[in-house]
């Protein structure tokens, strides 16, 4: 012997339907659960691949900064300084002193 219990929706949209009704209403939410997760499934991947996409900029632009620095520091020195660099020639003597 079973009773049959009759559970109340808490909204009243549901309560007058059939079975069927019920099931179709069912397999809709289920289709549109889906498509709403497969959308945010794609957001979520899209985001992802532009953050990576800004990250490799910056590590990029990183690259960039540290390879001008470099040469910028192994760029050939000026005339001033390559001359102020040099071994210092003999001196030249012009004058002789004369002994008194």
């Amino acid at each position: 012997m079973t009773t049959a219990s009759t559970y109340i929706f808490p909204c009243d949209t549901v309560n007058g339907l059939t079975l069927t009704q019920k099931r179709a209403a069912i397999a809709a939410l289920k289709t549109s659960i889906k498509e709403e997760m497969a959308l945010r499934r794609t957001l979520k991947a899209e985001a992802k691949a532009e953050k990576a996409e800004k990250a490799e900029a910056r590590r990029v632009a990183a690259i960039a900064k540290a390879k001008a620095k470099l040469d910028k520091l192994m760029a050939p020195v000026g005339a001033k300084a390559t001359k102020a660099n040099k071994r210092p020639s003999k001196a030249v003597v012009t004058k002789v002193a004369a002994n008194v």
